[in-house]
């Protein structure tokens, strides 16, 4: 039996994690066993058609949001039930939390971000590393064998399939499993739009200048249905919060559009924005990494620049 994780936010399926399956259904139908999921929380709705035969539902009256250690002593116990030969997780934070926390717990061996497995005794597998900078092809061994899967390495495919069994259990948890834990959410302003949901993302870096440069970004992201996102140096220096950081310690973006502003690209930030269908690299330097490997750029002053740009989408607009 091959074990996926799932993850879930408010009922809601993780798509990363929807990527995952289907790479576990691929690998399920290589080595001729079934494929079931675990999960914290409720049956949510999305799941049903990747090939699934069974989702164990763990239900703790302790566990009220997300618990990294809990989490996954609850895969634990399935695994320790049910013998997978394989346990996968998205190469999300959680997931890569949550399934390093498995290792351990389990003595073996955990690899993070892969792309593509091969099975066997050992499983041939390629994972990123440095950020994706570098791919590297490996053996891991291990029983069972655990790893997550690169964000978007994998386009999801759902499929039909016959009836999935739920079966919720009660996990055995103790003190110091729920040391660290979510105790509390901030909502996002009504009717903005979220990183990972934006279809355009116009985020702003060094070159920006100041938090009240970030006003023009602003007004560009309004303009285009969009959010603003920044890099790490951004958040760092206070100019944006660390919410809307974009790079490998942040948040993945994978928009139709990326505007780079003032963003040198450094590989941990093109890690984060390297999912978009299309990438604008607005910078003083011609030789910046970003503007390298951008789709298009623009070479020149971002405060010159955006105005422009929006003074003609407004005209645009207008003559609609």
């Amino acid at each position: 039996m091959i074990l996926g994780l799932v993850e879930q936010v408010g009922g809601k399926v993780n798509p990363y994690s929807l990527e995952m399956l289907t790479l576990a259904r691929r690998l399920a139908v290589k080595t001729a066993v079934p494929l079931h999921a675990v999960l914290v929380g409720e049956v949510v709705d999305g799941l049903y058609g990747y090939g699934l035969t069974a989702v164990h539902i763990a239900q703790h009256s302790d566990l009220t949001d997300y618990a990294p250690a809990a989490w996954a002593e609850c895969v634990v116990q399935v695994v320790r039930a049910e013998r997978p030969t394989a346990v996968l997780a998205a190469g999300t934070d959680r997931g890569n939390e949550v399934m390093a926390y498995v290792g351990a717990k389990l003595g073996v061996a955990m690899a993070a971000n892969c792309t593509a497995v091969v099975p066997g005794d050992d499983y041939h597998i390629t994972r990123q590393r440095w950020g994706g900078s570098l791919m590297e092809e490996a053996w891991l061994k291990g029983n069972p064998k655990l790893m997550t899967i690169a964000p978007m390495a994998v386009v999801a495919e759902a499929v039909a399939g016959g009836e999935v069994e739920v079966r919720p259990f009660t996990p055995i948890l103790q003190d110091e499993d729920l040391r660290v834990m979510v105790n509390g959410r901030t909502q996002p302003e009504s009717g903005k739009v979220t990183l990972a949901d934006a279809r355009v993302v116009v985020s702003g870096g060094r070159g920006v200048g100041s938090a009240e440069g970030f006003a023009v970004l602003e007004e560009l992201a309004e303009l285009l249905g969009g959010a603003v996102g920044g890099s790490r140096v951004a958040t760092n220096l206070g100019w944006r919060p660390h919410t809307q950081q974009v790079g490998q310690t942040g948040t993945r973006v994978a928009p139709d559009l990326y505007i780079a502003c003032g963003i040198s690209g450094a590989i941990q930030h093109w890690v984060g924005c390297k999912g978009s269908k299309h990438i604008l690299a607005i910078n003083t330097d011609p030789d910046a990494p970003m503007v390298t490997k951008a789709d298009y750029a623009a070479i020149g002053d971002l405060h010159e620049i955006l105005p422009a740009l929006i003074a003609e989408l407004r005209q645009r607009m207008d003559n609609r």
